[in-house]
């Protein structure tokens, strides 16, 4: 016990004490291991504080968050689950996260299969052949599945230079196509918010490349012509790219491949459960089709007819690579474990119980506020304020800032853009009714409530309203100690 500490003097029955080793801290003064030149000159100026009064303190500052492990984020698109703590264990674990991508094969087989079993995951879910787990985000899946479409038709002789968007499409679409060096067309909607196909129609030409699909598409309404849209792409060789960002409404009831698409992306934090937010982590699988195979990024793991995992970077028309070593390696973990979670049998419920929520939160809500789409919807929905703008001057935005006064965040504001002062509510399958009749009632007491009350909001948390514009035209970017 020279060496080690003992922390329980006693055990209950049957435990055993528990240890720890001594901390190895150099026995040399610090000039003797520590070269002057990489030595402070001055004190760091730290405050000196307890224990307690630390852990207060950033406790504290954890409260003045809004999270999603202390209330609901209704946000349309981006579907902000719960992240199930289990997750979070299994991805915690020594074989896990003590691993490096750089160790040799036959020392993390472990990790191998984890990522070979995802890809067929993916693969079963969405009915995209090849997977590839490389992309590190939703936008850059995008950016990955439209180089891979760009290399298929520049292996075919083909130079397609446009790329077709739904005017209801995510922001994200456009621009990935722009960043790729094609020409965006924007596609009408019709008033019930699926593509208008007379608008459609003419523009697929041998000049196109693909058409980029969210489906249901982000009003929340399911694009039932899909597969009537794919076979007029498809006739001149054009690509139906599948926007996954909605797919936790058709998880495992639905596929993707099936209705005729040939390359999407997942969001792995959208669709399984995965933590989001502050620009990452993200993970951003992409599936083709089988034509579209050959050109996916490298490395992708393999199996022996033995058993064995390797990474496997021979294929001679890959794209190359999109990132460092083959993905976000910790948030695929995670989704993988809320897959086996759930079970092939039990995904559909995913699916069903988020129509559920997103029908039951619209039908709360409809009757008090207008809702351009109809009735139903699948897995999310819109609202449109603007009767209160032309009203009483409380648009979206103030709807917004009030509802963080009663500790809830905000839905999605200001999008799609077709729909003037939207607010777009996506409740998601893991909140119960209770959850979703509380939001529903804090809406509708926001709805009455003074005007100029609005316009202030939101004034009871640590930060009140601020000048969005002038601190989108002049950010600060440095922290300056209060004079």
């Amino acid at each position: 016990m020279s060496e080690e500490k003992l922390i329980f003097e006693k055990s209950a029955p049957g435990r055993r004490a528990a240890t720890f080793p001594a901390l190895d801290v150099p026995a040399q003064p610090v000039d003797e291991w520590l070269p002057k030149e990489a030595r402070r000159g001055t004190s760091l100026g730290l405050p000196e504080v307890s224990e307690q009064d630390l852990v207060r303190h950033y406790t504290r500052l954890s409260q003045r968050n809004i999270g999603i492990d202390t209330q609901i984020y209704p946000l349309g698109s981006c579907t902000m689950k719960y992240n199930p703590k289990v997750n979070e264990d299994v991805a915690g674990r020594d074989g896990f996260r003590n691993i490096h991508p750089l160790q040799p094969d036959s020392t993390v087989q472990g990790a191998l299969q984890v990522l070979w079993e995802m890809e067929h995951w993916l693969s079963e879910i969405s009915g995209m052949p090849a997977i590839c787990l490389q992309p590190s985000a939703g936008a850059q899946g995008e950016l990955t599945a439209l180089l891979v479409c760009k290399a298929y038709h520049d292996s075919r002789g083909r130079r397609p230079r446009k790329v077709l968007v739904p005017d209801s499409s995510h922001g994200t679409n456009p621009a990935s196509a722009a960043y790729c060096g094609y020409t965006v067309e924007t596609v009408k909607s019709l008033p019930d918010g699926t593509v208008d196909l007379e608008d459609l129609r003419p523009r697929i030409t041998a000049d196109v490349a693909c058409l980029m699909m969210t489906n249901p598409n982000t009003v929340g309404i399911f694009e039932k012509d899909i597969k009537l849209i794919a076979g007029w792409l498809h006739a001149v060789d054009a690509q139906l790219y599948y926007d996954g960002a909605n797919l936790n409404a058709i998880c495992a009831v639905a596929r993707p491949g099936d209705m005729g698409c040939d390359m999407m992306h997942f969001n792995v934090h959208k669709t399984f459960s995965t933590p989001h937010g502050g620009g990452g982590p993200g993970a951003g699988p992409i599936g083709v089709k089988e034509h579209l195979r050959p050109f996916l990024p490298v490395p992708r793991v393999r199996r022996s007819e033995s058993g064995v995992f390797s990474l496997d970077e021979g294929e001679a028309k890959s794209i190359g690579r999109v990132r460092h070593f083959t993905g976000n390696f910790g948030i695929l973990l995670r989704g993988l474990v809320y897959l086996k979670s759930f079970g092939g049998d039990g995904l559909p419920e995913i699916a069903r119980r988020a129509v559920l929520n997103a029908n039951y939160l619209l039908a709360l809500l409809k009757g008090s506020f207008h809702a351009p789409y109809g009735e139903r919807c699948m897995h999310e929905f819109v609202l449109s304020v603007a009767d209160r703008k032309k009203q009483k001057g409380v648009g979206a935005l103030d709807f917004a800032k009030r509802l963080a006064d009663y500790g809830y965040h905000a839905p999605t504001i200001y999008f799609p853009l077709i729909v003037p002062e939207a607010m777009m509510l996506e409740p998601v399958e893991t909140e119960a009714k209770e959850t979703l009749d509380e939001l529903a009632a804090v809406l509708l007491k926001i709805d009455a409530e003074d005007p100029d009350l609005l316009h202030k909001a939101p004034v009871n948390t640590p930060v009140g309203r601020l000048d969005e514009v002038n601190a989108a035209r002049n950010p600060v970017l440095r922290w300056k100690p209060a004079a």
